[in-house]
């Protein structure tokens, strides 16, 4: 019995010192040598299941990366001028070469975004609306990674009180509320906030960047 609890308080220290050891710092080193000034979203790929996520989320990634100290190409007139030359579909837009896009647009860098996870889920007592995709900046010139994230974020309903009467009126209510209101666009503006301000991963200030007083 002594080995056996002497075994298990060996694996709990050691569970305990890893958890502890510290996050590799992320290696900013290509995104510091390549000092990108103007940066070219293209509309995301998307993979969810909701039609209209890629231009949803195309939206609500401007305003943060401006404020992050970056010039952000309008990404609407970008996608006409894409469309007007031939390319009437996200995929074929993320498909056309670094050199191409560098010529007609004349970006520092390409930001590339697929979505992976979009709108509201439905469970019996509760729902959760979540927007989840993952980004890659590239320099344009070389096509070397610059920077990468994922931005996430999700908004849940909880349990309102009243026993479990109170909780499925809860959840109807929510399910009314989320087919008349859409919340994914706001929820996609924190998540891209969250992922291009955090405090180990986000996004290094731009040469535009002025600090909130």
């Amino acid at each position: 019995m002594l080995l056996v609890r002497s075994k298990w308080l060996i694996v709990g220290v050691f569970s305990f010192l890893v958890g502890c050891v510290a996050q590799t710092p992320y290696d900013y080193s290509a995104l510091m040598a390549s000092a990108p000034r103007s940066i070219l979203v293209l509309p995301p790929l998307n993979n969810s299941i909701e039609v209209e996520a890629d231009y949803k989320f195309l939206s609500r990634i401007s305003k943060p990366l401006a404020e992050k100290g970056y010039y952000v190409f309008p990404v609407s007139v970008i996608d006409q001028f894409l469309k007007e030359n031939g390319l009437p579909t996200p995929a074929e837009m993320n498909s056309v070469p670094l050199d191409k896009l560098e010529q007609y647009v004349g970006a520092d860098a390409v930001l590339y975004v697929v979505i992976e996870d979009w709108g509201q889920k439905y469970h019996v007592v509760s729902s959760v609306t979540v927007v989840r995709a993952n980004l890659r900046l590239l320099d344009i010139k070389t096509g070397e990674l610059l920077w990468q994230t994922q931005a996430y974020a999700e908004l849940s309903s909880g349990d309102s009180g009243g026993g479990l009467a109170g909780v499925l009126v809860s959840a109807l209510v929510q399910q009314i509320a989320g087919s008349i209101v859409d919340r994914t666009p706001e929820l996609a503006a924190t998540a891209n906030t969250r992922a291009i301000n955090h405090k180990d991963n986000g996004l290094l200030p731009g040469p535009y960047y002025v600090a909130p007083q």
